[in-house]
């Protein structure tokens, strides 16, 4: 394939208003966690749930793992193409879950309180999962370690880092950046970048 055609083809998969990066830029607002005792470290899914499950970190290493591939793209207007993660598909986990009917949305909650909110049937694709490495390399403390959901079809900020808890709600309601003018939704196709109404 020539440059060119390489060059058409990646346009294919960049949405408005994007600007293709090789790094990898790092974007968070406050601290970022290190975890010295992963003994300590524990995922929680609760919420509208027949009942709770929490993985401890071990337990959660034990869950099915495999490749995931994808272009990740940055509200702040960079994306980046052909990602190589390894991760727990979202699928395993819901396996260890009963749901409630009434279960609609998803919070996704983070360390230091940090939130964002998706539709269920955007969190459970078959393209969404949580991450533990990218590009052959455990992730990085900037980057989510020990592990963020990835749900690639939505603008970044919606795979959140450094994952602690997974609550299924039956109404939606804004996290922590959607509170503070990022959209309900985030469709990088769309360019649903802020909702300021």
């Amino acid at each position: 394939m020539s440059n060119e055609e390489k060059g058409v083809e990646a346009a294919d998969r960049v949405p408005p208003g994007q600007t293709v990066t090789e790094g990898f830029p790092v974007l968070h607002y406050g601290n970022v966690p290190y975890y010295n005792d992963m003994g300590r470290w524990n995922l929680r899914v609760f919420g509208l749930v027949e009942e709770e499950v929490t993985f401890g970190y071990h337990e959660f290493l034990a869950l099915p793992q495999r490749e995931f591939r994808n272009d990740i793209h940055c509200v702040t207007t960079w994306s980046k193409l052909d990602n190589v993660w390894e991760g727990v598909p979202v699928s395993a986990v819901m396996e260890r879950v009963k749901l409630k009917p009434e279960a609609k949305y998803v919070m996704l909650h983070a360390e230091e309180g940090w939130t964002t909110n998706l539709p269920l049937e955007d969190f459970v694709r078959d393209t969404s999962f949580l991450a533990l490495r990218h590009n052959g390399e455990r992730l990085t403390p900037e980057h989510g370690y020990p592990v963020r959901a990835v749900v690639p079809h939505l603008y970044f900020w919606k795979s959140a880092k450094w994952l602690r808890g997974i609550e299924f709600m039956e109404k939606d309601k804004p996290g922590f950046w959607e509170v503070n003018g990022y959209h309900m939704y985030g469709d990088p196709w769309q360019e649903q970048r802020y909702d300021f109404d």
